[in-house]
């Protein structure tokens, strides 16, 4: 690693210890991959050491790896099938670091770094939403994109294109109501239709 990235690289481990599980650069972009369980040790530690200052949350979210492929031969990737990301930025040193853990749970729960930065609070939501990872401690775990009754989290990769329900509004209780997927599920693949004769000469 080169520069100030291979230097907060060296201090994450020098301070994190067994809490850090890889060090990735990619891109001229840092990424620390750390353990579930030392989340909020290590959100702390990247927002009140000094050598860090992280002291925005930039973003928080989702990752569903389910269907992810490297361009290895073995083909899926084997591991967690979830994970959250972070996105930290330090004023007071103008550099930017990237957080990953993992979660094999079902459903995916982590600690939640609202008390930690308070940007979280939306963001959580979303991916609670969104993934359905449910966030220990937040204040109010609740839907934010999608409506009250909606069923599944459509960012997961096993969610179907056309839903698991629709809403309509009944004259009848003048309100609207949910009601089983009408449409049929396809495959969304351009169709090209040429007319007869296309590209030929003319007769």
């Amino acid at each position: 690693m080169t520069g100030s990235r291979g230097a907060v690289a060296a201090h994450a481990k020098e301070t994190l210890r067994e809490a850090i599980v890889n060090t990735i650069e990619a891109v001229g972009e840092l990424t620390l991959e750390i353990k579930r369980d030392k989340v909020l040790q290590v959100c702390r530690t990247m927002r009140d050491d000094p050598l860090f200052s992280f002291e925005q949350l930039i973003d928080l979210c989702g990752v569903d790896y389910q269907t992810y492929r490297h361009e290895a031969p073995e083909g899926a990737r084997k591991g967690p099938r979830f994970a959250v990301v972070y996105h930290l930025l330090s004023l007071t040193h103008n550099r930017r670091i990237r957080l990953r853990t993992f979660l094999d749970d079902d459903p995916p729960v982590l600690d939640s770094v609202v008390d930690i930065w308070n940007s979280a609070n939306w963001f959580e939501r979303e991916a609670f939403d969104l993934f359905g990872i449910v966030f220990e401690g937040h204040p109010d775990l609740r839907r934010i994109l999608t409506d009250y009754g909606f069923v599944g989290h459509p960012f997961r990769k096993d969610f179907p294109l056309s839903g698991e329900v629709e809403m309509r509004y009944d004259a009848d209780k003048q309100r609207v109501v949910y009601q089983p997927v009408s449409i049929e599920p396809r495959i969304l693949v351009p169709r090209v239709i040429r007319e007869e004769g296309f590209g030929g000469r003319n007769s």
